[in-house]
């Protein structure tokens, strides 16, 4: 077995990043699995023993999701209703189990194109948090996720927590639509998390669409995005979707599906949640 750190501060196990190539682990529910049958030979820095990186905390203009934060801390967690879609992926992953235990950062490192966090977190403007020992650095989760299993993050940073901005309104509300196989434990064929804000004279002011699973990373759809802000509630917003608005995407065939059926869903999915919120606001 390799060599095993649980430091007690984010000061040492930055320390340790600097000085050491190591494998950062929270809940593992990713990194335990994969190694299954094989040897254990991983340097392992567990930073899940670090008291202030997990929780949910209001800080004024914007939110922060600590990185030892569990799915099961964002079910419970009382929150506003455009973390609608974000709550509702929470549910997706795995089973309860694996909910109590896998982080949402953690979820967010691993890069998985069906990865269920990422496009409810796309949705919500959503940055990373990147600690070193040179400083805090804060990427737009676009810029984080490059592509299967890639990320923006250097060996000697850890991500320390997700930065939510807040809606310019009240009136906002987020949702999320996974299709699988089946109901539940499983990986995605297409899913969607959508965030809309609307404006007093019940008008869309602001939209962010993103579809995960039909590419290499989750994509943000900026061509509807643009269609659907001005528009007026009970217009019926998912008959602005058209198939050009999915061009972002790059679906690939596999055993789950392929190519050009996970574009028909993409389509229906995102039709169903843009009308879902607007039934909603």
């Amino acid at each position: 077995m390799g060599e095993y750190l649980r430091p007690s501060t984010v000061d040492e196990a930055l320390q340790a990043l600097h000085s050491h190539d190591l494998t950062i682990v929270a809940g593992g529910t990713d990194f335990y699995p994969a190694r299954v049958g094989k040897p254990l030979d991983d340097d392992v820095l567990d930073v899940s023993g670090i008291p202030g990186l997990r929780g949910i905390a209001d800080n004024g203009d914007h939110w922060r999701i600590g990185a030892c934060t569990t799915w099961t801390d964002v079910i419970r967690a009382d929150l506003p209703p455009w973390f609608g879609g974000l709550k509702l992926a929470a549910r997706e992953v795995g089973g309860v189990q694996i909910q109590n235990a896998g982080t949402v950062c953690g979820n967010l490192c691993n890069a998985s194109p069906a990865a269920d966090g990422v496009p409810p977190l796309l949705s919500l403007g959503a940055s990373v948090e990147l600690s070193s020992v040179d400083g805090v650095h804060v990427l737009p989760l676009e810029d984080f996720v490059l592509g299967n299993r890639k990320t923006a993050r250097r060996a000697d940073q850890m991500m320390t927590a997700v930065i939510l901005p807040k809606p310019a309104g009240d009136r906002s509300g987020g949702h999320f639509l996974k299709l699988g196989a089946r109901k539940y434990l499983v990986i995605s064929i297409v899913m969607v998390g959508a965030t809309v804000s609307a404006d007093e004279d019940g008008r869309v002011a602001s939209a962010r669409v993103a579809v995960g699973a039909c590419s290499a990373a989750a994509q943000r759809l900026p061509g509807l995005e643009a269609v659907i802000v001005g528009r007026s509630l009970g217009a019926c917003l998912g008959d602005a979707v058209t198939n050009a608005h999915l061009d972002p995407l790059s679906p690939i065939d596999d055993v789950r599906g392929s190519a050009d059926y996970r574009n028909d869903v993409a389509l229906t999915l995102v039709r169903r949640t843009l009308n879902e919120l607007e039934a909603r606001l």
